[in-house]
């Protein structure tokens, strides 16, 4: 694993980040303490944050078209590019049953992606969490 201290100042972190980054980053093949719950927060924030920018994006679309537009930029293919943006893969704690994969394999990639949302979420605020998002959809979503 590279040093997370890396990818903290990547992300525009402090040192203070270091240990929630390293749980957002440790999948469930490890044991506990996991990502899980951080990634069920960082879903939903994510979920939020594109729900807002779309319906504020476009005022003229109906719901169905931006429920379709926010289902194409959460899905995990499109969390997958990201994480893959962000070479998450050096830095995710993975058991050994995972190990043969490393780390690879999308949905612990994308579970990743969420799992940091939600973690700095919680150590920061849904203002600078949304400025990350959007920085990372930027091009998606122009």
């Amino acid at each position: 694993m590279t040093s997370i201290k890396v990818l903290v100042k990547e992300l525009g972190l402090d040192d203070s980040f270091d240990d929630i980054i390293v749980l957002a980053l440790t999948h469930k093949s490890r044991g506990k303490p996991n990502n899980e719950r951080l990634e069920f927060l960082g879903d939903a924030v994510l979920n939020l944050v594109i729900t807002n920018e779309l319906y504020r994006r476009f005022p003229k679309l109906e719901e169905g078209i931006l429920s379709r537009m926010r289902s194409h930029l959460v899905r995990g293919t499109t969390l997958t590019e990201i994480a893959h943006q962000l070479n998450l893969a050096h830095y995710i704690l993975l058991g050994k049953s995972e190990l043969k994969s490393g780390g690879q394999r999308k949905s612990i990639l994308a579970d990743s992606v969420e799992a940091i949302i939600g973690a700095i979420y919680l150590k920061k605020d849904l203002i600078f969490v949304q400025e990350l998002i959007l920085l990372w959809y930027h091009e998606r979503l122009n």
